[in-house]
């Protein structure tokens, strides 16, 4: 996913779209969180605490809106890290609800209706590594909207995080094509950070340095 935007497990961020700031959108299937049938009832967050616990507590609160969003793939790490945290009923919690991700996970994809619904989802799936899913799902988005910048920036760094800058070139440029603030977009972009200076996307990026050589 810091796709003109950006998301990561670590953190790949959604590229922004033309219309919103990096990170602005919350998700085409977000919806407002609420408590459904059969899951487990979330531990209470502390009100004060240790650094360790209100780290713990808030990365259990964004994994808990991710869930109710049932974006599942976004959850899942942000509930195995909580984990991990010193509260050890919260910790219960976000094991229990880490299990639940991964169930229905293997379920099924979710009915994407959208092309901005497999962006997010995509979005989701770069968070968590899976480069492969995330590829097919941006690719069918691209047709659907093939004139969505942000689309095709996703897809950039999508190619460019598993090696082929060649491919990660040809994406980009078809971005920057559409909404020229990609090309600064990307060089300010941390995802970009290593992939950018190699050509060609270096070529690509900062024309002025091609052109004085």
């Amino acid at each position: 996913m810091s796709t003109s935007s950006r998301r990561k497990a670590a953190s790949i961020k959604k590229p922004a779209r033309p219309s919103r700031d990096v990170g602005a959108r919350d998700g085409g299937q977000r919806v407002a969180a609420g408590r459904r049938a059969g899951a487990a009832q979330p531990a209470t967050a502390p009100s004060a605490g240790t650094p360790d616990e209100r780290r713990q507590a808030e990365t259990y609160e964004r994994a808990i809106h991710l869930f109710h969003a049932r974006d599942y793939a976004g959850a899942l790490p942000l509930f195995e890290t909580a984990a991990g945290g010193p509260l050890r009923e919260m910790a219960h919690s976000a094991r229990l609800h880490a299990r639940m991700c991964a169930r229905r996970m293997a379920a099924g994809e979710p009915a994407l209706r959208s092309a901005d619904e497999r962006y997010d989802y995509a979005i989701a799936l770069m968070n968590t590594r899976r480069f492969a899913q995330a590829e097919r799902h941006l690719l069918q988005a691209a047709v659907e909207a093939p004139n969505g910048d942000h689309i095709y920036y996703a897809l950039a760094l999508c190619r460019g995080l598993v090696g082929d800058i060649r491919a990660a070139y040809v994406h980009l440029k078809r971005a920057i094509e559409l909404q020229p603030r990609n090309r600064m977009h990307a060089r300010k972009d941390p995802d970009f950070a290593r992939i950018g200076r190699l050509p060609p996307l270096a070529g690509l990026l900062y024309p002025e340095g091609a052109a004085s050589i």
